[in-house]
């Protein structure tokens, strides 16, 4: 229904169905001679050789403002096109002080004008400027590297993307943070947002979908929520949102439940002792973890999935996720919990998180550094952060929202087009089987959670092959992506490109 740039390269390319195992061999040996080993693969016959990005103006004179040069960016050796940052207010009180920075980037030369990903990390309180750097910005700067380089799965080869720096708190945002729950923060982007439409009106009327990761889960549905039950506020219109690895469940569900299970999963990366895997399987035996799976995964859920125990989080001596961390990081203590497969060297991130959390750099955060700062229009006495050094510097006293599966997604879910979340296999910080229990314990549209089993080696990605699982049910696309840690739009870029063209209906299988 959405589909609006029709490529001739697509119409050679097998749409993407579940398939038998038998019938992977042949399917996987036809697609990568479809495209050249390497390179992007284009999304338009119409583009134009040497063309940077699509032509935009801003009629506002305030635009020029925030105008930044694509020659000038510190470090990056290219001209990256013409891009648009700085801080603008929560409000149109001419006394607010509250305001969130960003950084928009319009169309390469293959993407659409119609169009507008909204892009936000989690947390809560770290930077989408990680995003943009690391994940699915038009340049990178990827962990252990000397220099940026230019990102051929960049989003603006789909269309407009805004990365928000946001809750108040988070990176070079201003202002104090008082947000109680998630209605604060939505309220807070969508007047964010109505600034931003004054200044960038050509925007208006564009098809949003709003995206993001980890405490995005948050965030995001609760976002699309308020715009749906908003609808005179915001001139934009909202198709769908895509989170990964997302927070949308309880705690016990997310980490604890699945953590054991996982462990013994992928033994040989653990590599713990038969005594301390002896221990945690009592654990899990007496907080009611073990055989969880088993028992209550099934398709169609037989009805509504207890939680163990007496907490949300997890009883007193059932932190086994904990547990497991710890052991981990004696045995590797280059152990990553965003991606298990991760071992020494600790590689060396500009931004110095995550795999700086410990171990930080010696040479200047680059968001730190006067230059980049003078570049995107943020005071020189700036000080930037990845990540805050606490929940409560965005949230003082907690966020008192429950997980958007108990309350909004199901609402958002059959208002939007399409919605899609999508989990890495190997990311231990949330566990995708802890997702499927919440997704199976979850009602919309009149059912509770998939009716049919998910089949594997159901998500194909053009030119690659087999790279784990989808499913779809009543609106709902969901994807687990093998070898793919916490963030996919890093770890697996080629994945997160295709999961958001389907999303933004440029393909019409997942």
């Amino acid at each position: 229904m959405f589909i609006h740039i029709l490529l001739p390269i697509l119409s050679a390319v097998l749409v993407s169905q579940a398939i038998l195992p038998a019938e992977l061999p042949a399917r996987q040996a036809q697609l990568p001679a479809q495209f050249p080993a390497g390179l992007p693969r284009p999304l338009s016959g119409e583009r134009a050789s040497g063309n940077i990005q699509k032509n935009i103006t801003f009629k506002n004179p305030r635009a020029s403002e925030f105008w930044v040069n694509g020659t000038s960016i510190p470090d990056v050796n290219w001209d990256i096109g013409d891009s648009w940052a700085g801080l603008l207010p929560i409000s149109s009180d001419p006394n607010e002080t509250r305001k969130l920075f960003f950084w928009f980037f319009p169309p390469g030369p293959q993407g659409s004008l119609d169009d507008l990903i909204f892009w936000t990390n989690g947390g809560p309180g770290c930077s989408s400027l990680e995003g943009l750097l690391q994940e699915n910005g038009p340049f990178q700067w990827a962990w252990g590297t000397a220099h940026p380089t230019q990102n051929q799965y960049s989003w603006t080869n789909l269309s407009s993307v805004l990365y928000l720096e946001q809750p108040l708190g988070t990176g070079f945002s201003q202002g104090e943070a008082t947000a109680e729950n998630e209605d604060d923060i939505a309220a807070q982007i969508v007047g964010f947002l109505q600034q931003f439409l004054e200044v960038f009106s050509e925007l208006d009327g564009k098809k949003l979908y709003l995206s993001g990761e980890s405490y995005a889960g948050m965030y995001v549905p609760y976002l699309a929520n308020y715009i749906y039950e908003h609808p005179d506020e915001l001139n934009l219109n909202l198709q769908g949102i895509f989170i990964d690895d997302p927070v949308i469940g309880w705690n016990v569900t997310q980490q604890q439940i699945p953590a054991v299970d996982f462990v013994h999963k992928y033994d040989p990366v653990f590599s713990l002792n038969r005594t301390f895997m002896a221990q945690i399987d009592d654990v899990a035996a007496r907080c009611g973890y073990a055989g969880y799976v088993d028992t209550y995964l099934t398709y169609p859920p037989r009805g509504p999935l207890p939680l163990p125990g007496n907490s949300t989080i997890y009883d007193e001596g059932c932190n086994v996720w904990q547990m497991i961390l710890d052991a981990a990081l004696i045995v590797n203590p280059g152990f990553n919990y965003y991606r298990i497969f991760d071992n020494w060297p600790i590689l060396w991130d500009v931004l110095g998180y995550p795999t700086g959390d410990t171990f930080m750099p010696q040479s200047p955060i680059y968001f730190n550094r006067t230059d980049v700062k003078k570049a995107i229009h943020v005071s020189v006495d700036a000080n930037w952060n990845a990540c805050t050094s606490s929940s409560t510097d965005v949230f003082p006293t907690g966020d008192a929202s429950l997980p958007p599966a108990l309350t909004v997604l199901p609402n958002v879910i059959e208002k939007s087009v399409r919605t899609v979340i999508a989990h890495g296999l190997a990311d231990y910080a949330l566990i995708a089987e802890g997702a499927r229990i919440v997704l199976q314990n979850m009602t919309w549209d009149g059912l509770q959670g998939f009716q049919t089993p998910i089949e594997p080696d159901s998500f194909i990605v053009d030119g690659v092959g087999a790279l784990g699982t989808t499913h779809t049910e009543r609106g709902l696309t969901y994807y687990e992506v093998v070898l793919s840690g916490h963030m996919i739009p890093q770890f697996s870029p080629w994945s997160a490109f295709q999961i958001m063209e389907f999303l933004m209906g440029f393909r019409d299988t997942p």
